[in-house]
């Protein structure tokens, strides 16, 4: 699936400005915000998929998805992920106009970055399984406390949104993350390039937005799942380039090892796979309408929520293996030199594996798939 005009133009500019501030496969998640600055402020990209009342530029996931490919090309470590597209889907979603209003235009100019507590060390991300509980307090707060894992960009988020069960269902409360009782820790993941926390609460006081957040927090991770979808993808087409390339110079047994037959044949099976896994992540992108009141519905329960979840699912099954694969295959194929550290091929492999996990394991998403089929 070919990209319209506009959004070849998005994808200049973001590559442009990845390609001048320096953004590469080998940096690692701490040296990001040169680049995601100019981004937001050159770009705009932070505020794409936010409605413009809010200060975005109301753009779907499609366009979102134009971002997420150049971001996953190289691999670049930045909040594009969990903070607009992830935490702002879940604020949207709530409908609450005020909490909206008041957080998400420095979350959509960049000037702000935000971050969704949300799941358990198990790693479900599944709506009904939170990690943390909230009690009423006087004075119409709450309190909470829990420890929540994987939190995108939880160390240094400066708005923090949690999921957690009350008296009557999960909610979602703004917290303070600097507050006493609020403690956040970098976790070391494989993913070098992919910041992820621990967010452990101790009776802190938090702000609940909106009502019952379930179907709220199911859409923002369906819409995360479209974005890491388009990610894995933008790796992977990249992954292919470079192992394409590196078959075209290196010489062995006096030849171009892309001359031989065998080799052929593996890569071109990758670029099946690759350019299966492009257009289905741009297709599933395509068919999610933008965050506007209409689509908010289908948090609601109404309009397309179960067709929105569906794609979802299949686009991050589907990239999910397209990015394991071809990242596998580029360490292998670079032979020796592909295991080195001073080589990207091992940073695609870690992202790969790591996003593979991220939003619900694929076996998750196909089971998901497997029993809409079993309901028909």
């Amino acid at each position: 699936m070919s990209l319209t005009a506009e959004q070849e133009d998005l994808r200049d500019a973001v590559r442009g400005v990845l390609a001048s501030a320096g953004s590469s496969a080998g940096s690692s998640a701490g040296g990001s915000g040169a680049a995601w600055r100019r981004l937001c402020r050159e770009v705009g990209v932070a505020g794409l998929a936010i409605p413009g009342r809010y200060g975005g530029a109301g753009a779907g996931p499609a366009e979102t998805g134009v971002v997420m490919e150049e971001l996953g090309r190289d691999l670049t470590p930045c909040p594009m992920l969990g903070s607009a597209v992830l935490a702002a889907q879940a604020l949207l979603a709530t409908g609450d106009d005020a909490a909206c209003g008041r957080l998400l235009p420095a979350i959509a100019d960049g000037s702000a970055t935000a971050a969704l507590a949300w799941t358990t060390r198990a790693g479900r991300w599944d709506s009904s399984e939170v990690a943390c509980v909230a009690r009423p307090v006087g004075g119409g707060g709450w309190e909470l406390s829990g420890e929540a894992h994987y939190v995108l960009d939880g160390d240094t988020a400066d708005v923090l949104l949690v999921a957690a069960r009350g008296p009557a269902g999960v909610a979602l409360f703004e917290v303070d993350p600097v507050q006493e009782g609020a403690g956040r820790t970098a976790a070391v993941a494989m993913d070098a390039t992919r910041r992820l926390a621990v967010v452990r609460l101790t009776r802190a006081r938090g702000h609940r937005i909106g009502g019952d957040a379930t179907l709220a927090l199911g859409y923002a991770r369906d819409r995360a799942c479209l974005a890491l979808a388009a990610e894995q993808a933008g790796a992977a087409r990249r992954a292919l380039d470079l192992t394409v390339g590196y078959a075209l110079t290196r010489v062995q047994f006096g030849r171009v090892i892309g001359s031989f037959q065998a080799l052929q044949h593996r890569l071109a099976d990758l670029h099946v796979l690759v350019e299966a896994a492009l257009s289905l992540s741009r297709a599933a992108a395509s068919a999610a309408a933008p965050a506007s009141a209409s689509a908010l519905a289908s948090a609601s329960g109404s309009g397309d929520e179960p067709a929105l979840g569906l794609r979802a699912a299949a686009a991050k099954v589907y990239c999910s293996e397209a990015a394991m694969r071809t990242a596998a295959e580029m360490i292998q194929l670079h032979g020796a030199i592909g295991i080195t550290w001073e080589h990207p091929a091992h940073r695609y492999l870690k992202r790969a594996h790591g996003a593979m996990y991220l939003f619900g394991r694929p076996a998750q998403h196909a089971a998901a798939i497997a029993a809409s089929l079993i309901d028909r």
